[in-house]
């Protein structure tokens, strides 16, 4: 397996292949749009749709830079948790988690067509090491918010 693969599998194991751990795409299948919202009383955790927003947003920028596309939608890392607005609306859910799909299968095909001698350039491996990392470390957060609020399946 050459890192290219290597690159893609693990792509996807934080997307949708379960490994070890439980990817991204099961932790918000089934989500209504009023439970994606929900935020725990008294506490400082952003809610499901704003991490999936901020997961969202660096996909797109790193897509961008892949696919060596001009990126203007700068915003700091706070900004990206409300790159949109919660509505209490399944559509608009049904849309966020979507585009969160078309950015996996955009990311994964600008990493296909990659070359190592790219990735090696700006950081790009580095950079996409990170948004791996990243994409399990609010997955865990997405799975904590959903167990408090009774929403994980006890069967997982």
């Amino acid at each position: 397996m050459n890192r290219i693969e290597l690159l893609l599998r693990m792509l996807d194991t934080t997307f949708d292949k379960e490994s070890w751990y439980a990817p991204l795409k099961p932790a918000i299948d089934g989500l209504t749009a009023e439970q994606a919202m929900w935020r725990p009383i008294g506490e400082a955790t952003k809610t499901i749709w704003e991490n999936v927003n901020h997961l969202i947003y660096y996909k797109e920028r790193l897509t961008a830079k892949l696919e060596d596309r001009e990126w203007t939608q700068n915003l700091d890392g706070d900004e990206t948790f409300y790159l949109t607005e919660q509505l209490n609306d399944d559509k608009e859910w049904i849309a966020i988690v979507e585009r969160g799909d078309k950015v996996q299968r955009s990311l994964r095909e600008a990493l296909s067509k990659t070359t190592t001698e790219v990735l090696e350039q700006n950081s790009l491996e580095e950079k996409l090491l990170d948004i791996l990392l990243h994409d399990a470390y609010h997955t865990g957060q997405i799975i904590q918010i959903r167990k408090m609020q009774g929403s994980w399946p006890s069967h997982r």
